[in-house]
């Protein structure tokens, strides 16, 4: 299965993000009141990174709370790690998997076009099995 019906029937425009030049106190409250691990970020309107707990962790850890009034651009991830909405549910979560991330923007010709996590990717393949299962299961009990 590929990425590109995954996110089908998602809007794009319904993907949360966030501005460059957001404080990191802003971006930390977009986390928790959405409930989100992280969000793509955006600059003029183009990706431009991801913001994520982990960069809120480690900039914590370094600079202390002053960091939260910094801009999220200036900590973010960046560049961001993609995936095209034609790459394979196993391709993504392998590179998922070596990448050690748990996010991936979609893109479509370089645009962003969704967002996806490693729960939406694992949700995706357990479906499948299933789907093969069961499959198997009706296979054996008319052949």
């Amino acid at each position: 299965m590929e990425i590109a019906q995954l996110i089908a029937s998602r809007s794009a425009s319904a993907v949360i993000t966030c501005d460059a030049n957001a404080s990191v106190a802003d971006a930390c409250k977009l986390l928790a009141e959405k409930r989100i691990g992280a969000v793509p970020v955006l600059e003029n309107g183009s990706l431009a990174g991801i913001f994520s707990e982990r960069d809120v962790l480690y900039n914590l850890a370094k600079d202390g709370s002053g960091s939260l009034a910094c801009r999220v651009g200036d900590i973010m991830t960046a560049p961001a790690i993609t995936v095209e909405k034609s790459t394979r549910v196993d391709e993504a979560l392998g590179l998922m998997t070596r990448r050690r991330i748990r996010h991936l923007p979609v893109t479509d010709n370089g645009a962003m076009c969704g967002f996806i996590s490693i729960g939406d990717l694992v949700k995706s393949r357990i479906d499948e099995v299933e789907h093969e299962a069961q499959a198997m299961r009706e296979y054996i009990t008319t052949g």
